[in-house]
C-alpha cells in the first residue's frame, strides 16, 4: 500500500511541533527533527512543575513511586489526534523496560486518554471506537515513545464488526487486511484488560522477533460482541505503522446525509 498519506502526516507533526521548541537548544544527533516531541514533552513537565500548569500538552502526570509520569499532547492542526508520551526517556516498543511494570502503566494511561479524543467530538464518538497505535522503529518520525490515539477508519471499524468476534485468546491471522495491512489479532478480556501488557505481549507474536519492525493498535470489541474487551492487533514490516488503521479526520463524527425516500 502507499505510505504517502502517513508520511506526509508523520512530517507535518514534526514540523509544527517545532514551533514549541524553538527555546531549546537543537538535539544532538544527525537528525533533530526526531527529538521535537521529546522537547515539547519537556516544555510541558517545566510548566507543569514551576506553574502547575500544562501547556503545550492537554495533560500532565508527573507520576509517583507507583508509576511513571505521562504527557498527552495533541498533534497540530489535527483535532482529534493524540499522543501520550512517557516523561521519562523512552525509546519505543523495542525496548525492554517496557516489558515490566513501565509498560503496563503505559498501557493504563493510554487507554485513558482515549475519553480525551471523545470529549473533542463532544461525544459524538464513543470511546469504544477510539484506537491507540504505536509504530515501528522504521515507522515512526520520532524517537521517544508516543502512543497515538485517534478515531478508527470507518472501513476497519466495518472489518471489526464482521469478524471481530472470531478473535480468540491467542495470536491469529486476522482474517482481512485493515488499512492495507496483514495483522495478527488476539483478544484480551474486559476482565484482564487492566493488567495485560501489550508490550510484553508482542514477545509471542508469530514470526522471527524483531521488535524494530513491528507495530500494534488496539481496538475495543464492537458492543455487540458476546465475549467483550480489547482486540490487540499487530505486524511486522520494516516500516509498520499500525496508525494507518486511524482516520485522523475522524470522519466517523460527521453526521450521516438522510437517505433519499420515494
Amino acid at each position: 500500500m502507499s505510505t504517502e498519506g502517513p508520511h506526509r502526516r508523520r512530517i507535518a507533526l514534526s514540523a509544527g511541533l517545532i514551533g514549541l521548541v524553538l527555546a531549546f537548544p537543537a538535539a544532538a544527533g544527525p537528525d533533530p527533527t526526531r527529538d521535537v516531541l521529546w522537547m515539547a514533552l519537556k516544555t510541558c513537565v517545566l510548566a507543569k512543575k514551576v506553574a502547575n500548569r500544562t501547556f503545550p500538552c492537554l495533560s500532565v502526570d508527573l507520576g509517583g513511586e507507583d508509576r511513571p509520569g505521562t504527557a498527552v499532547l495533541r498533534a497540530p492542526g489535527e483535532r482529534t489526534h493524540l499522543v501520550l508520551m512517557p516523561t521519562d526517556t523512552v525509546s519505543g516498543l523495542e525496548s525492554a523496560r517496557l516489558r515490566g511494570a513501565s509498560g503496563l502503566a503505559y498501557w493504563r494511561a493510554a487507554l485513558a486518554a482515549r475519553r480525551l479524543v471523545s470529549d473533542s467530538l463532544g461525544d459524538r464518538v464513543p470511546v469504544a471506537d477510539i484506537g491507540l497505535a504505536v509504530n515501528s522503529a522504521w515507522g515512526r518520525s520520532q524517537d521517544q515513545l508516543h502512543i497515538h490515539l485517534d478515531c478508527l477508519r470507518p472501513k476497519v471499524l466495518e472489518a471489526l464488526g464482521v469478524h471481530g468476534r472470531g478473535v480468540r485468546k491467542a495470536w491469529a491471522p486476522f482474517p482481512v487486511p485493515l488499512a492495507g495491512d496483514r495483522f495478527q489479532a488476539m483478544r484480551v478480556r474486559a476482565a484482564e484488560v487492566e493488567t495485560f501488557n501489550p508490550f510484553a505481549a508482542l514477545a509471542s507474536l508469530p514470526g522471527r522477533r524483531d521488535l524494530t519492525r513491528t507495530s500494534f493498535a488496539a481496538v475495543a470489541t464492537r458492543p455487540d460482541d458476546p465475549e467483550l474487551g480489547v482486540i490487540l492487533l499487530a505486524y511486522r514490516a520494516r516500516r509498520a505503522s499500525a496508525e494507518d488503521i486511524m482516520d485522523h479526520t475522524c470522519a466517523i463524527a460527521q453526521p450521516r446525509s438522510p437517505r433519499p425516500t420515494g
